[in-house]
């Protein structure tokens, strides 16, 4: 009609989101040769829009098996907390089986992005964390399972303390001490099977490989003071083998 013109409505403004990212990798040569990050900060970069902001420097843990914490992670979210940003997560793979991060994640109250599981979110971390407990306790059934059958097919697993502080340790002192220690890395030895077992169940072939799978995971090596090898790993086979 004459004298009419049609309304329309204003343009909606772009939404912003603001992120902090992490990356991590695997050892410390890695982590100063960049391999494989440099694939991460790619993800990152395809993962946002043009509105998205990304805050820097992006948080990069260097992971290895002398030590299962992340003050990098743990740096991210702070961040995220003080800025009320959202964690972006490049890599998140296999840390969703790992107890630790996943109630990490849950504990933060942070909203997360995950650029390899978009459909990620703090519903599923719940999920996640019920998923890794629940397959730690299996672990750790199955761990005393092969120790008892171990014992029962007459495999010395060692045997008890008897070192005294106060007295010069004699020959039996030093047998039963070293029968400790050995124990110890039975027991350890017994509870890195399972992995081990999902990893070949996965196609992981080679000594190597398991090791370098082991160092991503996380998980320690029977001393507990060094990452995996290829030899740490034939060692730990041979240990459980009855």
């Amino acid at each position: 009609m004459a004298g009419l013109s049609l309304w329309r409505s204003p343009p909606r403004a772009a939404h912003v989101t603001t992120y902090v990212a992490y990356c991590r990798v695997s050892t410390d040569k890695q982590g100063r040769s960049g391999l494989g990050l440099e694939a991460q900060q790619a993800a990152i970069q395809a993962h946002l829009r043009p509105t998205d902001v990304l805050l820097q420097p992006p948080y990069v843990e260097v992971e290895s098996g002398r030590r299962t914490d992340r003050p990098q992670l743990q740096a991210a979210i702070e961040r995220c907390r003080k800025t009320g940003a959202t964690l972006l997560i490049a890599k998140l793979d296999r840390l969703a089986r790992n107890v630790a991060f996943v109630s990490s994640l849950k504990d933060s109250g942070v909203e997360f992005r995950a650029c390899d599981f978009p459909d990620a979110n703090r519903l599923m971390v719940h999920i996640l964390v019920a998923f890794a407990e629940h397959e730690a306790e299996l672990i750790s059934q199955r761990t005393k399972a092969a120790l008892a059958m171990a014992k029962a097919r007459g495999k010395k697993l060692g045997g008890d303390r008897g070192y005294r502080p106060e007295a010069a340790p004699t020959a039996d002192d030093v047998a039963k001490a070293t029968a400790v220690r050995q124990r110890k890395a039975d027991h350890k030895a017994f509870a890195v099977l399972p992995v081990l077992e999902r990893l070949q169940g996965d196609g992981v072939v080679g000594l190597s490989e398991l090791a370098r799978r082991l160092n991503e995971m996380g998980q320690p090596t029977p001393r507990g003071n060094g990452s995996w090898t290829a030899t740490a790993v034939k060692r730990a086979l041979a240990r459980v083998a009855v």
